[in-house]
């Protein structure tokens, strides 16, 4: 028997951190996972845990390094996490970080922004992963959980049918999505607040604008915005379920259905997924 692959680390590693200033506080929140590659054959193949750093020490280091340099940028952040395992560890040869961030804004009271009270908002997970080797390095930004819903402008037609089929045609029709997506860039010096910015407005602007025929149309077509949108990106992937909202027939009881009540569904539900690249 041969260890084939390994790597360990700790996962979903939680901080908070508080930026203070006289008059108004901010805040930043992650989850954490930071794993380690390298040669780590001897704890496996034997009592020997002399190469192992100790998960704890991961922890620890993310929590640290969190106070130290965490600030805006969170594939800046991700970046400088890997690096500090690289150049503390000669036998670490590769890092991987993931991170997710619970997004606060602040609460308006009386229709002002309050200096140190915030409410989560409720627009997708913003998500960073940094896979790092001595030489060589992959950022990927993203978003889990985008809910973003139309309730025209979208159809579904001219599929193929058979005896098995009860989906009606249909050219007008509600359409939502959660959507997960992840940008990948070239250089890690442009990667950052701005350039997800970008995409995401590319996105809702192919999703609110733009007829739609089909999911897959329209994932083709917010991902070929964002990538126009920022030249330092080589690829998007992107996943889009399908939240089945099904028109409500209420006829036997006078009330005919006239675009105007549904039976909110995502349970089965169709799932599209694509990758776009450069050509």
């Amino acid at each position: 028997m041969i260890l084939a692959e390994n790597r360990y680390g700790k996962q979903r590693v939680r901080v908070l951190k508080v930026f203070r200033s006289p008059d108004r506080h901010a805040v930043r929140e992650l989850t954490v996972s930071c794993f380690l590659h390298g040669d780590f054959a001897a704890p496996h193949l034997g009592p020997d845990n002399s190469p192992v750093v100790p998960t704890d020490t991961v922890k620890n280091t993310i929590h640290i390094l969190a106070r130290d340099l965490l600030g805006e940028n969170s594939e800046a952040f991700a970046l400088q996490l890997a690096d500090h395992f690289l150049v503390k560890y000669a036998h670490v040869t590769g890092v991987d970080v993931d991170l997710s961030e619970r997004v606060w804004q602040r609460m308006e009271i009386g229709g002002q922004p309050h200096a140190h009270s915030f409410v989560e908002r409720g627009q997708g997970t913003p998500t960073v992963s940094v896979q790092r080797t001595r030489d060589a390095v992959v950022i990927t930004s993203g978003i889990t959980g985008l809910l973003v819903m139309k309730t025209t402008e979208s159809g579904f037609a001219g599929y193929p049918q058979c005896d098995f089929t009860t989906l009606p045609e249909t050219d007008d029709r509600i359409m939502a999505t959660s959507i997960d997506a992840r940008w990948t860039h070239t250089l890690p010096e442009t990667a950052g607040p701005a350039a997800n910015t970008l995409v995401l407005e590319a996105i809702y602007r192919i999703y609110a604008t733009t007829w739609s025929p089909s999911v897959q149309r329209t994932l083709f077509q917010m991902g070929e915005a964002a990538l126009e949108a920022v030249p330092g990106l080589s690829s998007i992937a992107m996943k889009l379920p399908n939240k089945h909202y099904l028109p409500l027939d209420l006829s036997r009881f006078g009330r005919p259905h006239e675009g105007d009540i549904f039976l909110p569904t995502d349970e089965p539900h169709g799932q599209i997924e694509a990758v776009i690249r450069r050509g």
